[in-house]
């Protein structure tokens, strides 16, 4: 993400972590100023004192160097990060050389000391916790190795590095997710609120336009009579356009059906939806609605003028059913085998391989006289939110 403007022309920082980003800044500074009182502590029983100041020269210019970076949105870089790690574990390894055998065995800090942990931290807060662990087991190796042995007191650094990096790249991960819900919701609402405007402006003019026209053709008949049918069924189309649940996503990707199902009303067909939300993954809900589509596209190909439709939809929790029912003479038996070997595959392919393709089954309930219903049950397939509040 870049950086925005706000009102007085100012770049605005976005990301979400913006604050662990700061914290990263902050730990780095007081880890680096506590080498350099170790380092003063240590300095006449070092091996070779003369390189260690070059050392802490590099560690203070790095230092400034991610201040500068992690301090601007657009300075958090994979690169950075990753650079950060690498140089970081160089360091390390040069208190081979700086220390004595005996202060690496006591054991004496090494010359990075806490300073050490700034890479794991930021990976944490670049990547989450997966970036955040793989860091802190990187330099939990390299303080083995530079060591040359593993005892209780590697143990207790090994855990608190890969520690740092699950917990605090789980605060990062929550809060981008956090932030992203939160636009969502902004978002729904200023949509839910356009929405209903526009609604109120139809429902003031075009819809009361239309239901005039219907009932002045209604009485005049004739020609008048069939533009007040088409203008009854132009309101029906916008009442129900109006009154559908706005869409709606989540951050899985799931959307409402009811509203793709609730377009679909006309004079000849009917929706009936629960009153609450049924969530289901976008793909899912426009093959579905594709599905219905068909299966309504039938009614008005084979059921006749006069025939009506019905759509029911059902959440029951671990599945979601949809009937299509009409009230036409039914298909004959052997239409449908007879169709697909003339080449039309218009209910082998485009629904009963829509409904396979989801998981689905389509149950069909026919009968000369007795109309036709489509019963589509697909199974839920539980996201890992919805998994973890059953828990």
């Amino acid at each position: 993400m870049g950086e925005r403007l706000s009102g007085s022309g100012h770049p605005t920082d976005d990301d979400p972590a913006t604050p662990l980003w700061r914290g990263t800044i902050v730990l780095r500074i007081l880890t680096f100023l506590f080498a350099i009182g170790v380092f003063a502590v240590h300095d006449a029983d070092y091996a070779r004192p003369w390189l260690g100041w070059p050392v802490i020269g590099v560690m203070a210019a790095w230092t400034a160097f991610t201040a500068f970076c992690y301090g601007r949105q657009a300075g958090r870089r994979a690169w950075v990060v990753v650079a950060d790690l690498v140089l970081t574990c160089g360091l390390m390894t040069t208190s081979l050389v700086i220390l004595t055998p005996e202060q690496l065995i006591r054991p004496a800090p090494l010359i990075t000391t806490v300073w050490a942990c700034g890479p794991v931290v930021s990976a944490a807060v670049y990547g989450g916790r997966t970036f955040g662990m793989v860091a802190g087991v990187i330099v939990a190796v390299f303080n083995v190795g530079v060591r040359g042995y593993f005892n209780t007191d590697m143990a207790r650094d090994t855990v608190l590095l890969v520690g740092v990096g699950v917990v605090i790249g789980m605060a990062s991960q929550t809060a981008r997710r956090s932030a992203e819900q939160l636009r969502q919701a902004l978002r729904t609402e200023a949509a839910t609120a356009e929405r209903e405007r526009l609604a109120r402006s139809i429902h003031d003019g075009v819809l009361q336009v239309l239901a005039r026209v219907r009932r002045r053709g209604a009485e005049l008949g004739g020609e008048a009579a069939e533009l007040a049918n088409l203008a009854g069924a132009q309101e029906i189309a916008l009442r129900a356009l109006v009154s559908a649940a706005a869409p709606e996503s989540t951050m899985d990707g799931e959307v409402d059906v009811r509203g793709q199902l609730q377009l679909l009303v006309t004079p000849r067909v009917q929706v009936s939806v629960p009153a609450t939300q049924v969530m289901l993954p976008a793909a899912a809900v426009a093959e579905l609605a594709a599905v219905v589509t068909e299966a309504l596209s039938n009614v008005d190909k084979h059921a006749g003028e006069a025939a009506r439709a019905w759509v029911l939809l059902e959440d029951l929790g671990d599945e979601v059913v949809i009937s299509i029912r009409d009230d036409g003479p039914g298909i004959p038996e052997g239409r449908l085998a007879a169709a697909a070997a003339e080449g039309r595959m218009g209910v082998a392919k485009s629904m009963r391989g829509r409904v396979a393709g989801l998981g689905g089954t389509l149950v069909l309930s026919t009968g000369p006289g007795e109309g036709t219903e489509w019963e589509v049950r697909l199974p839920r397939q539980e996201s890992p939110k919805r998994r973890g509040k059953g828990t």
